[in-house]
């Protein structure tokens, strides 16, 4: 499964948060009594005395009154004799159910006890059901719910603008419990028979093939749609959707039948994806050497979904953002993202699909390999795009942001109650999990690496396994101790920050090289302080893109000798960024290589990476704020996007918090002065000869330069607005965010009207998206409230309320305090809309996580004591430890910086 965009610092400005120190160990310890964490909920996994072998499973859903009529017939294995059998169930109810042994009689159950808050239901039976084969039945009705998850109803519109609905589903992590009773853990796997009953004029789809259609006799409006049996496989990823669909069709080059459907009248918005699957099935099949292993694979648009993707076996779900492209209408980074979600879910298909997790503890080996190799496949299929120097800004910063917090979690987290698996759905299991995996592959070599994958996949296919399992087979495959190495990071919270030093010796460099934990609230001196196996890298300016030493520090420090260094050559460690972890260098060597950011000697991906920790040195006050932007303004001759990006990113957090001073303006004329060189540059209209990441760095620049007030950029924005309001000359896809943004920015009603109108016309979910992230950014008090409402209107699908509010809150200090009101004045709608799946947390964590004031945290932390979002409760934790710290950077630096700015600004002596 894979988050929704704005998840993802994808091309996208997504705040990222400041993470500053406590200035004293008092505010220390009230940060640790005021985040404890809440009591575990009990919870026991199902009794293992009834197994199920085979679901036959007919279900007919009505998509008028928007329930459905469910048919079970399961063919199971009682291992020991037992009264009861205990399966998972929710918002289902069940009619009738009985079990036939395996040549006896038929023995109806006496009862049903259902355990709602275990999500469980106890079929009771007047005797012992004895050891042995049989056939448990059950008759049951359930609702098509408008929660997203489940067996769920989604809203569409017919190209004559009917409103009709289709039914699909969403069953990770625990809710194919809700479309039929069943044995719903990852690692209780059966074969399956699935038959829908539907109108005819509907298509329908599951995991696999049709393989017979026929008339239902009971209703000649309806079709009986029988499917062929799946292979063995997990509950989470079963899936059937009924609706109205175009598609396009390929055949990948093993034989792969593909097809992407598409909403009607969109087919071709469909070839893009196409392309991308019929690339990557077989790049998949040579990379782990094993064959797909069904004989189609379907891709298909859902309306209305929580998620970015999910990997449904055979059947992959998506958002519509994150599967149509339309030629004319898409912009660069909608293709780039179609691109990692195709790759990201057909990876599943062997990682997570055929080989599964054991237990949701296990989930970030699924969702972290996939988000790493996901990088890897569109290397493979766009080299132009630069993907990995994009995978350090867009996930590895980002992880190690969130793991320098307290109220982290370690990447395996021991998962009990259904309710405790939303909250891992996380940074740390995917982005964090992607980068360790980043590092091992790099610490292993390609080769070992891809030995190894093959003999996991074959061990254990179609079976579960541990994260201790693949370890087991990369040891084997490598040689290398690959565990003792991988435990430090997978099963301890956090990462180090790698203290270095040089002294020259003749014509050797020496390097003193120690380790302590990163803390995004500054040093600490505790004694029993963790430490991992760090493979570390170490290059010179000789060859920056060479790695010229490599050693496994497994101990708090060491010295390492390099021979033949010049003592006016730089060291550098950690090249391509791809170890996980912080660097502090002593000031003589950063001095050294300060200058590779300005004549771009060293490597774009190595440039971020020293911009980005020293940005995080600055929020957890190891140095000054003043210093990152020295370094900063170091940047004007850089001509790459990911770098680029990064930086507009620490810059967007830093006035963030600096909307809480009176000199938010001086920090603007900053951002406008770094970006004016590079936005003259580009100008307005791509050139011949440009490519993909001309036109994101073409948007990002002039989105920067318009939101923080350059003159030029704005007129040319108002201009091109209104001509393309007109019809007159329509904005390039690529264009259009950083325009609304800008006009919005600097707009009144009559330009919100505009936008709120052509959000309406839109006839493409990209489109209308692109608009409701900029919403927000409207300035008067009165018309940040009309957006508000509009969140939660009809005209915003429900997944997409929670960027519409973010964006409100991610604008401006007035937007924030309003949008933090408008969430606890419509919690209840809000809560019940999002039933405690991590849409919530995303909501929580974009409205409140740019606060800076002290008594913010109190207010957020009392307001979730009293209304429960047990699927939020560590983010809750997250957001108010994030405010408490940007409070504290905000008194440390603020004189500081004010200082620097206004002297920058003073004509010279």
């Amino acid at each position: 499964m894979l988050f929704f965009m704005s998840c993802r610092r994808v091309s996208l400005s997504v705040i990222r948060l400041a993470l500053p120190r406590f200035p004293n160990p008092i505010a220390k310890l009230v940060v640790s009594t005021l985040f404890s964490m809440p009591e575990r909920r009990p919870f026991v996994r199902l009794p293992t005395d009834v197994y199920p072998v085979n679901y036959g499973l007919r279900l007919k859903p009505d998509l008028i009154d928007f329930t459905f009529e469910g048919k079970l017939e399961a063919a199971v294995e009682v291992t020991q004799g037992t009264n009861q059998i205990v399966m998972n169930c929710a918002d289902i109810d069940i009619i009738t159910a009985s079990f036939v042994p395996e040549g006896g009689e038929e023995i109806n159950a006496t009862g049903f006890n259902y355990q709602n808050e275990d999500e469980k239901v106890t079929l009771c039976f007047p005797s012992t059901l004895q050891k042995g084969s049989g056939s448990l039945k059950i008759d049951f009705v359930g609702e098509l719910n408008d929660k997203m998850k489940g067996f769920y109803r989604s809203k569409y519109m017919t190209p004559s603008g009917e409103i009709r609905y289709a039914a699909v589903t969403q069953f990770e992590a625990t809710d194919a419990r809700r479309a039929f009773p069943c044995w719903d853990e990852p690692a209780i796997k059966a074969t399956f028979d699935i038959t829908l009953i539907v109108p005819k004029d509907r298509i329908s789809l599951s995991n696999m093939n049709v393989v017979d259609r026929k008339p239902y006799p009971e209703d000649h409006s309806l079709v009986e749609v029988t499917f062929a049996t799946t292979p063995i496989m997990s509950t989470y990823l079963v899936a059937f959707v009924i609706g109205e669909y175009d598609f396009v069709e390929s055949q990948s080059s093993d034989g792969v039948t593909v097809r992407v459907y598409t909403p009607v009248g969109k087919a071709e918005q469909g070839r893009f994806a196409l392309e991308v699957a019929t690339k990557t099935l077989p790049f998949y099949k040579d990379y782990f050497r094993v064959p797909y292993p069904l004989p189609k694979i379907d891709l298909i648009a859902i309306a209305d979904f929580a998620a970015g993707a999910m990997e449904n076996w055979g059947l992959v779900t998506y958002r519509e953002t994150a599967l149509l492209i339309d030629p004319k209408n898409s912009c660069a980074s909608s293709r780039q993202w179609v691109a990692l979600v195709v790759g990201h879910e057909l990876a599943h298909q062997w990682f997570g699909n055929l080989v599964t997790m054991e237990w949701w503890t296990h989930l970030w080996l699924n969702e972290g390999f996939a988000s790493w190799i996901e990088y890897l496949c569109v290397d493979h299929c766009f080299p132009e795009y630069d993907i990995w120097t994009q995978f350090v800004s867009a996930d590895y910063t980002r992880a190690l942001d969130l793991d320098a917090l307290d109220n982290s979690h370690p990447i395996e987290v021991d998962v009990g109650h259904p309710s405790e698996v939303d909250e891992i759905f996380d940074a740390i299991s995917y982005s964090k999990g992607a980068s360790v995996i980043r590092m091992l592959h790099n610490y292993i070599g390609d080769e070992d690496f891809r030995m190894g994958m093959n003999a996991y996949l074959l061990k254990f296919q179609h079976k579960n396994a541990s994260t201790e399992d693949l370890w087991e087979c990369l040891e084997q495959a490598s040689g290398k101790p690959i565990a003792a190495v991988m435990n430090s990071w997978t099963k301890q919270m956090g990462f180090p920050i790698i203290v270095v030093d040089q002294e020259q010796h003749g014509s050797d460099r020496v390097l003193k090289i120690s380790q302590k934990k990163f803390c995004a609230s500054g040093p600490r001196n505790d004694e029993n302080c963790p430490n991992w196996m760090v493979p570390i890298s170490i290059c010179t300016s000789e060859d920056p893109s060479c790695t010229k030493m490599k050693v496994l520090l497994d101990q708090p420090e060491t010295t390492v000798n390099i021979t033949n260094v010049a003592p006016d050559h730089w060291i550098k460690i950690n090249p391509g960024t791809v170890g996980f972890y912080r660097i502090q260098y002593s000031s003589a060597m950063l001095e050294s290589l300060l200058p590779g950011i300005r004549d771009l000697t060293l490597l774009p991906v190595d440039r971020l990476g020293l911009q980005n920790d020293l940005f995080s040195l600055a929020r957890a006050g190891m140095i000054s704020t003043v210093e990152v932007l020295k370094v900063m303004e170091a940047f004007v001759n850089e001509p790459n996007y990911t770098v680029w990006s990064d930086l507009s990113c620490n810059l967007g957090v830093l006035s963030s918090l600096l909307s809480h001073t009176d000199f938010h303006e001086d920090i603007q004329e900053f951002i406008r002065d770094l970006f004016t060189p590079i936005g003259m540059k580009l100008g307005w209209d791509s050139k011949t000869g440009e490519g993909h990441l001309d036109a994101l760095l073409r948007g990002l620049v002039l989105g920067k330069l318009g939101k923080a007030g350059h003159k030029a950029t704005l007129e040319e924005a108002r201009r091109r607005f209104k001509e393309h309001v007109e019809g007159k000359q329509i904005l390039p896809a690529d264009l259009r965010s950083p325009v609304y943004l800008t006009v919005l920015k600097h707009g009144d009603s009559t330009t919100l009207d505009t936008m709120l109108k052509l959000h309406k016309q839109a006839d493409m979910q990209e489109e209308k998206n692109r608009i409701e992230r900029v919403l927000g950014a409207i300035p008067a008090p009165d018309l940040i409230q009309r957006v508000l409402n509009f969140a939660l209107s009809e005209e915003v699908r429900p997944q997409d309320t929670v960027s519409v509010i973010g964006g409100v809150a991610g604008s401006s200090k007035q937007g924030r305090k309003a949008a933090w009101k408008f969430v606890k004045d419509n919690w209840e709608e809000l809560h019940n809309r999002y039933q405690g799946g991590f849409l919530i947390s995303r909501l929580i964590k974009l409205t409140v996580d740019g606060f800076a004031i002290d008594k913010m945290a109190a207010e957020v932390k009392s307001f979730f004591e009293s209304h429960h979002a047990p699927a939020a409760e560590r983010t809750v934790q997250q957001c108010c430890e994030n405010i408490l710290l940007n409070a504290t950077w905000l008194k440390r630096d603020a004189d500081d910086i004010h200082q620097y700015l206004l002297q920058r600004k003073a004509p010279p002596v």
